[in-house]
């Protein structure tokens, strides 16, 4: 399996305009697309986990080279 950083972008639930980047790493053998469209559950069990905070976009990568998926949107909720 080829590990492939889940990039999340969250805010602070009470602090909207305050957000950061969390990196989850997503093991398996799926392209860069895949990823981003099979993220939701990892990154719903993320919000679980810490509920101070809301997804507010996402998008995977390469660890190694930080390569982004060519053409790839960066996904956004709401």
């Amino acid at each position: 399996m080829t590990p492939i950083d889940l990039i999340v972008t969250v805010c602070a639930v009470l602090s909207p305009t305050t957000c950061e980047e969390t990196h989850l790493v997503f093991s398996s053998d799926v392209s860069l697309r895949q990823c981003v469209m099979a993220a939701q559950p990892y990154i719903a069990q993320w919000v679980g986990e810490h509920p101070k905070w809301t997804a507010v976009k996402w998008r995977c990568e390469y660890p190694r080279n930080n390569q982004k998926a060519s053409g790839e949107p960066v996904w956004s909720v709401g």
